[in-house]
């Protein structure tokens, strides 16, 4: 059966190509709209206009706490690796869970399921926030607090991006995805300019208290949205095989499988790109809180620039992936042997901007590749191996952040990405060749 369903889903990715009463229900007014190069179309709809601001003010609280955190581990225990393992322990459980975050995401209303993650994630910073407020917070604490964090995420992030979907429909979707990345990218500006600021005047304690206080945002924002304006997909609770349907698909569909295998060798090191920059403003710009906040926003700048870009971008093709990798690992190995910490921070805007158009891509492309009833579950995979990758990534960084130097660190993220984008370059130019080779030969059987 799960066969069948497989070979079903091939050929009806685009709902809109099947029979009107066999289309999930939507309203009109929503998902009508035609597909438009504008650079905010998927803005003109309600739900996510209201999503993307609440999204504006979580994932800025998100960058605050992120930078204090590993401030707050980097000056409790003076170890990279140590801040490492924090990144670690905060995506290690959407490696041991993500597939059945993706369950959830489709099994569930996807609006009801943000509502309980948000407000759980909100509560856990608060939690932090009233323990280094209160001068009692020790290493530990933190390990647990990013553990917690990271559990709650394994099921809101499949949830999340599996959303847009809903609400914008598939005419909309990809420049709703480049938006959702610029949104979080330009929490990245505001968020660590914020928290360099205030662990500088006043110690990472507020930093984390204004990340609770952020999700009120969301949480406002999923309450005033209209249900009846987004689209529905039907779970099949009684079909055989749920998980395996997922993973199967992805298998066999290289526009799944070869994107998520890119965002996650990248992912071991772009995801961990903070562990590094702390340690350069630590031990070799010595610039402290300040300047760790400084080359995060500097990161941020370009993610934001890669972001709007990739939303007027038509959705790109495999080779345009493999260019934005190629591209992105000469950054990072340029900038591990230049002088200085200006022109490092110069490095830092173009390796954001070629990481957004990377990662946005990656997303789009599994995304707009994914059927409507298995989304969530297709997401769930592509989260396990980009978030599963930064876990393994966290402490390796770290440990050679550490022993060896922060240029070292960055020598290895542009290293090993440049091997895997030549390996499944030359793949796929195998691959393409035979299937020449092979169409040929059915057209002229004689030259066989």
């Amino acid at each position: 059966m799960g066969q069948t369903r497989i070979e079903a889903y091939r050929t009806t990715t685009n709902w809109m190509s099947l029979p009107a009463t066999a289309r999930p229900h939507r309203p009109s007014s929503p998902f009508s709209q035609p597909d438009s190069n504008s650079l905010f179309s998927s803005l003109r709809t309600r739900n996510f206009r209201l999503f993307a601001t609440g999204q504006l003010f979580s994932n800025t609280g998100t960058w605050v706490q992120r930078i204090a955190q590993d401030w707050l581990v980097l000056s409790l225990t003076g170890s990279a690796t140590a801040v490492g393992v924090t990144t670690a322990l905060q995506f290690l459980p959407t490696l041991l869970f993500g597939l059945f975050g993706g369950m959830i995401a489709d099994r569930y209303p996807k609006r009801t399921v943000l509502l309980v993650t948000q407000s759980a994630l909100g509560l856990i910073a608060g939690v932090l926030a009233a323990a280094t407020l209160a001068h009692v917070v020790a290493a530990w604490q933190v390990y647990v607090v990013a553990f917690a964090l990271g559990l709650v995420t394994a099921v809101d992030n499949p949830t999340r991006q599996s959303f847009a979907n809903e609400m914008v429909g598939p005419a909309q979707l990809s420049n709703a995805i480049s938006l959702n990345s610029s949104v979080f990218q330009l929490g990245g500006l505001i968020g660590p300019a914020i928290s360099g600021a205030l662990i500088g005047a006043v110690g990472p304690g507020y930093s984390f208290a204004i990340n609770a206080v952020s999700y009120l945002a969301p949480l406002a924002a999923l309450l005033r949205m209209r249900p009846a304006e987004l689209r529905t997909v039907e779970w099949d609770r009684d079909a055989p095989g749920q998980l395996r349907d997922g993973l199967r698909y992805a298998l066999r569909e290289p526009r799944v499988l070869w994107p998520t295998v890119l965002a996650g060798v990248f992912g071991l090191f772009t995801a961990n790109l903070p562990v590094t920059l702390a340690a350069f403003a630590h031990s070799v710009f010595h610039s402290g809180p300040s300047g760790y906040g400084l080359l995060s926003a500097t990161v941020a700048v370009g993610s934001v620039a890669g972001a709007l870009i990739c939303a007027r971008l038509p959705r790109p093709r495999l080779r345009i992936l493999l260019a934005y990798g190629a591209a992105l690992a000469t950054l990072y190995l340029v900038s591990a042997a230049v002088p200085g910490q200006i022109v490092y921070a110069a490095l830092l805007v173009p390796i954001g901007a070629c990481t957004l158009l990377l990662l946005t891509s990656t997303n789009s492309v599994v995304q707009t590749a994914a059927p409507d009833d298995i989304r969530g579950r297709i997401m769930g995979l592509y989260l396990l191996v980009f978030i599963g990758g930064a876990a393994i990534g966290g402490p390796l960084l770290g440990l050679v952040d550490e022993h060896l130097g922060p240029r070292a660190g960055m020598l290895l993220a542009g290293a090993i990405p440049a091997v895997a984008v030549v390996a499944i370059g030359g793949w796929l130019a195998w691959e393409h060749s035979r299937r020449v080779a092979g169409s040929e030969a059915r057209r002229h059987p004689s030259l066989v």
